[in-house]
């Protein structure tokens, strides 16, 4: 166990504990993504190793899965029409924000797009790589992104007092230890399976695939222990915070003031389609808009438990964007540069 684990494992246990001291929302994953953040940027080495996030990943995946019972997963396909207008808005979204970044900070077409493009960070910084994008570019984006809306929009919940009565629970709701160890067993394989099959988001959507199989077939082996739950967030908060660094703040500040707000006029404007789409589909408006918003999944779906919002919508929504997302923003891309004359190939 190196020396730079114990100090971000000491530091985000303390971010987290001091957030709930003063009561703030989504402590154990807020708290170490702020302190670890700062930590790093100030130029301490923080490190996270790659299993612990992976484990958190799991952790989470596993979590969601167990509240997609048959009537839920009936529910959430009757959505399908609105999770179709959200991935589109999301490409739409991503486009905007392509736009303001090549226009405002003369990042290259390939950068800007892929910076641009809501998905996860290390798959479009992939994607823009092979395409000659600049890595450290989009990384930067999408970070920011991510820190706007995982920290935003929780205290905007919390001022505005909106807190749910979730019809919506997990249909495991006792920990029994010999289904626990059954179902660690299963999704940690379906994540190996995920991996070597090449998927994205493996540790995450893996486990989620494993335990909604079940569940939604009216298999139930166990809950997940609360303990391991802060663990998996304290475990993704550490890991999003580690990724800002004393580098981070020396890039271009023009670059940093326009990815910051974009970010923030993203969430509100998709705040404000999100409510459209309350009002014409009777979905609850706070549930949509953690839906809707340009985050992650594993992010927001927490935030919608935490709060009691729809947590099997929200998931639902955010998995299938994140698979259209990795199926289609390389050709939406290629689609544009032949037409604009852009790079194709690095």
């Amino acid at each position: 166990m190196s020396a730079s684990f114990v100090r971000t494992a000491a530091i985000a246990v303390a971010g987290g504990a001091l957030m709930r001291a003063i009561d703030g929302p989504l402590p154990w994953m807020i708290g170490p993504l702020v302190a670890c953040a700062v930590v790093r940027m100030a130029g301490d080495d923080l490190q996270l190793p790659q299993p612990v996030r992976n484990f958190g990943l799991w952790m989470i995946g596993t979590v969601l899965g167990l509240y997609f019972s048959p009537d839920v997963v009936t529910r959430v396909l009757a959505m399908l029409p609105w999770v179709i207008l959200a991935v589109l808005w999301a490409l739409l979204l991503g486009l905007a924000y392509a736009w303001s970044i090549r226009r405002y900070t003369g990042a290259t077409p390939t950068t800007a797009f892929f910076a641009g493009a809501i998905g996860g960070a290390s798959e479009m910084a992939l994607q823009g790589e092979r395409l000659g994008g600049r890595v450290d570019q989009i990384a930067a984006f999408h970070s920011v992104r991510i820190l706007v809306v995982v920290v935003c929009l929780p205290w905007a919940y919390r001022l505005l007092e909106l807190q749910g009565s979730d019809p919506y629970q997990p249909v495991a709701r006792q920990f029994e230890p010999t289904g626990f160890m059954v179902l660690g067993l299963i999704t940690a394989g379906a994540a190996l399976l995920w991996k070597r099959l090449g998927g994205f988001s493996p540790w995450n959507l893996g486990p989620l695939a494993a335990t909604f199989a079940l569940t939604a077939s009216g298999v139930t082996l166990s809950a997940m222990p609360e303990s391991l739950t802060v663990f998996g967030q304290l475990a993704i908060g550490a890991s999003l915070g580690c990724r800002f660094s004393r580098d981070f703040l020396a890039q271009a500040p023009r670059f940093l003031a326009v990815a910051l707000s974009t970010s923030v006029l993203g969430v509100l404007a998709t705040a404000a389609v999100a409510t459209g789409m309350g009002w014409a589909s009777g979905i609850p408006i706070a549930t949509l808009v953690l839906a809707t918003a340009p985050g992650g999944m594993a992010e927001m779906s927490l935030t919608a438990r935490n709060l009691q919002l729809g947590v099997p919508v929200v998931t639902a929504f955010h998995v299938i964007r994140m698979a259209a997302s990795m199926s289609l923003t390389g050709q939406v891309y290629l689609w544009i540069a032949r037409r604009r004359g852009w790079p194709t190939a690095a």
